[in-house]
């Protein structure tokens, strides 16, 4: 069973949430950060993107990024942006984008429990990124950035989320991508329900933030084994967590665009993909099931159905892997997803126009769009102990950094 706990909030003043609250770290590139922090020293960009302070010739691993934002984390806190709450508190945090609502509860979670596989994970992780992280995390003696986890609903914590979130929130506001953010304090009453409901669940499921969890957890093992009085209730032995019931998760696609047709001819490469897949000319731009895809080619969709895949496997049945098994690898010459240059990843948030643009412009010759996973199929691999193919879940609205900050 799974320790979810609170814990003593650093957080911005409810007049200048809007202004701190930032997008996350992995999501904005340097020069994108620096012009979206423009004229706002509040950023929280100066926090999680600290290059944007420094000349641009600095590379940003150089340790010189991490003093930065310790830095600029203690201007926070020096000039009354941030405060630490006196007590330790949940939190709920709601987004709504478009029709689309979801609650989490905002808390920390245990790196013991992810190093004994109570926290699941579907992908994997690089070395680079996760060093870049626990550089960050140990710099600043803070986790700034949530871990976006998951779990099957439980009833009642959704009642005790339904009528907290009826009371007055902390923060309310839009952000500029349209996405409303609304924070509650969670009492300590329900707080203490919370904690002890959540002793019976068995599992939680990391949907995003892989890089964040192994760092937290690196981190928690590095300061136990320098820390001789360790008892195991520190505060580097948790790392800050959003968590939703999958009731509330929307997972978009996460859809595919390739250069060139591998040096075949439109009429070659449409009889190779009939072998493997129905082909229906005049298709919709965006499936409408599970195993089906639409293909985008010289101005046309075409709807593809696989011809077989292996259904119990709870990897080779996700759609991206019968697309790369039976289509991008034996006739496109994909062999390997994550290296492969002639290939492009785009998030379903870029809609189906996206992907035509890609391709009218001449530098993509064919894009696939596909069905969302599902929380099912998510739920399956990591079970199994597996991962999901490379990019297959993309998910919306994105966390914002900012709002709350765990010091460890």
């Amino acid at each position: 069973m799974v320790i979810v706990r609170p814990f003593q909030g650093l957080r911005p003043t409810k007049e200048l949430a809007e202004k701190v609250a930032a997008p996350p770290y992995d999501v904005l590139n340097s020069n994108e950060a620096r012009e979206m922090a423009v004229g706002n020293p509040n950023s929280f960009l100066h926090v999680n993107k600290p290059e944007i302070d420094l000349p641009e010739s600095v590379d940003v691993y150089d340790n010189i990024v991490y003093a930065k934002g310790a830095e600029n984390l203690k201007r926070f806190i020096s000039f009354g942006i941030m405060k630490q709450d006196k007590c330790p508190s949940f939190y709920f945090y709601r987004q709504v984008m478009d029709h689309h609502s979801q609650v989490g509860l905002v808390a920390t979670v245990s790196a013991d429990d992810y190093e004994a596989g109570l926290i699941k994970k579907h992908e994997f992780t690089r070395p680079e990124k996760e060093n870049d992280r626990v550089n960050h995390i140990m710099a600043l003696n803070a986790q700034v950035g949530p871990v976006f986890l998951t779990y099957p609903d439980v009833n009642e914590i959704n009642c005790i989320q339904a009528e907290v979130c009826t009371s007055s929130p902390e923060y309310d506001f839009v952000s500029k991508d349209d996405v409303r953010h609304t924070l509650w304090l969670v009492g300590e009453d329900h707080a203490r329900k919370i904690e002890k409901i959540f002793q019976s669940v068995p599992n939680l499921y990391v949907a995003d933030g892989h890089h964040r969890s192994a760092a937290g957890t690196i981190v928690a093992r590095q300061r136990r084994d320098h820390n001789p009085a360790h008892d195991g209730t520190e505060e580097y032995n948790f790392f800050l967590a959003v968590i939703f019931p999958k009731s509330h998760m929307k997972i978009m696609a996460y859809n595919r665009v390739v250069m060139d047709l591998n040096r075949l001819r439109k009429e070659e490469f449409l009889q190779l993909v009939g072998d493997n897949f129905v082909v229906k000319p005049h298709g919709k731009p965006h499936p409408q099931a599970v195993h089906h895809f639409s293909m985008y080619l010289e101005g046309m969709w075409y709807d593809l159905e696989p011809k077989s895949y292996p259904e119990n496997d709870p990897v080779k049945s996700i759609d991206a892997s019968i697309l790369q098994d039976n289509l991008l690898s034996p006739i496109l010459g994909i062999d390997d997803p994550r290296t492969n240059n002639r290939i492009k990843f785009v998030g379903g948030i870029r809609g189906a126009a996206e992907l035509e643009k890609l391709v009218n412009s001449g530098k993509y010759q064919v894009a696939f769009s596909l069905f969302p996973v599902t929380l099912d199929q998510l739920f399956a691999v990591a079970d199994s102990g597996n991962v999901m193919p490379p990019k297959s879940t993309w998910f919306e609205p994105k966390l914002r950094s900012g709002l709350l900050v765990h010091l460890i």
